[in-house]
């Protein structure tokens, strides 16, 4: 009888926990059709930041224009919703993206950014194919390197601005990128992925295909 009680908040439970995991999915759908569409018109990299709100509202749409640096991030996501502590691993990626924008603005050079990019994309994408993942240490450094390309590509965008506008801007590019990564992560743990059970749900590997795929186009580009 104490069981049956339990159960309609059982039942409500999974009903919340499904019902905010395809809010997550829907609004990372909609974050990657915006990324399509962007990269599909040729949407220009350079921008004209002269303000704080300039600053802040790019900083906010940076992260998602470019299709294979969303791709990217939602990996890196769906990867660290394998570890109990995860979200030290968004951190890092966040934290290693405002060091490539400082290194950037230093004026220090990173050749073939691009190609990185796209290189770590497929990587990350290929491990969410893989049976077993790697461990907790391995994907943090991974992700801190991924996070400094990605920071170093967006900075190209604010040379020149201000510092105010340059704050803002940075703020923006965290929240995105933290809700983005948090996000797929969310999604994982929804699904079932985890330190006890690390066996991907077919889903997240149909999703490492396409984002692979991904990967492999904007190298090809890049390449040439």
């Amino acid at each position: 009888m104490f069981k049956t009680k339990l159960s309609p908040f059982r039942t409500s439970r999974e009903f919340y926990t499904s019902n905010l995991m395809y809010r997550h999915i829907g609004a990372i759908a909609v974050l990657l059709l915006i990324s399509l569409l962007s990269s599909l018109s040729g949407t220009p990299v350079d921008h004209t930041i002269s303000n704080y709100w300039e600053g802040f509202l790019w900083g906010l749409a940076d992260p998602v224009i470019g299709l294979d640096c969303l791709v990217g991030i939602v990996a890196i996501g769906l990867l660290s919703s394998v570890f109990i502590r995860g979200a030290v691993i968004v951190g890092c990626f966040v934290l290693a993206a405002i060091l490539g924008i400082v290194i950037h603005l230093s004026q220090l050079n990173f050749p073939g950014v691009e190609i990185a990019i796209a290189i770590s994309t497929i990587i990350f994408s290929t491990m969410l194919m893989m049976p077993n993942q790697p461990n907790f240490v391995v994907l943090a450094l991974m992700g801190i390197s991924a996070g400094l390309f990605q920071g170093y590509t967006v900075a190209e965008s604010i040379i020149g601005a201000g510092t105010i506008p340059l704050i803002a801007y940075i703020v923006g590019m965290t929240l995105t990128l933290f809700a983005v990564a948090m996000s797929a992560r969310q999604i994982g743990v929804a699904m079932g992925m985890g330190e006890t059970n690390r066996t991907l749900p077919w889903k997240i590997t149909i999703a490492g295909f396409a984002f692979c795929a991904i990967g492999i186009v904007f190298l090809s580009s890049s390449v040439i």
